[in-house]
């Protein structure tokens, strides 16, 4: 793989593309979290997803190992599927972390791509690695976009 300025570009204009996919997933996953932690987590737009994804783009280091990362699993299949279980999961888990950013949201991320990971399934003629891109891509810009109650407000533990 050869990662050009032009290859980030595509690679981040590829993700802004997936939004018909990646907001509605975003959202059945707060749901389902918000319904499991007994709280209301905001919705997320097609707007404030795209919003972020051109943030996590303007960052060049950030950018050139996120693209990096789709790109690998954009291409990814290994025969049979199950072999290459661990790749793929590993990918995606590391993919979700990075884009949601530092502590703790990496850690949630990488909690919430395996969350996603068990709701998203593939189509059989698909490369192994697309549902695992779709549910590190939906963790991890969940985890980054406000919405979470805990995330707006000043913690109890802040030291002044």
């Amino acid at each position: 793989m050869h990662l050009t300025p032009a290859r980030v570009a595509d690679e981040r204009d590829w993700i802004r593309t997936r939004d018909d996919t990646i907001v509605p997933l975003i959202n059945d996953i707060r749901d389902d979290l918000g319904t499991h932690f007994d709280t209301d987590v905001d919705h997320v737009t097609t707007s404030q997803y795209q919003q972020a994804v051109d943030t996590v783009f303007a960052d060049g280091d950030l950018a050139v190992n996120v693209a990096a990362m789709v790109a690998l699993l954009r291409e990814l299949d290994v025969q049979d599927d199950y072999p290459g279980f661990v790749v793929d999961e590993l990918l995606g888990r590391e993919l979700a972390a990075t884009i949601a950013g530092t502590q703790p949201l990496r850690t949630l991320g990488e909690a919430t791509f395996h969350y996603a990971d068990i709701h998203v399934h593939g189509d059989p003629d698909q490369n192994a690695g697309l549902d695992d891109l779709d549910a590190a891509l939906a963790a991890g810009f969940q985890e980054r976009l406000p919405g979470w109650d805990w995330t707006e407000r000043d913690s109890p533990f802040r030291v002044e």
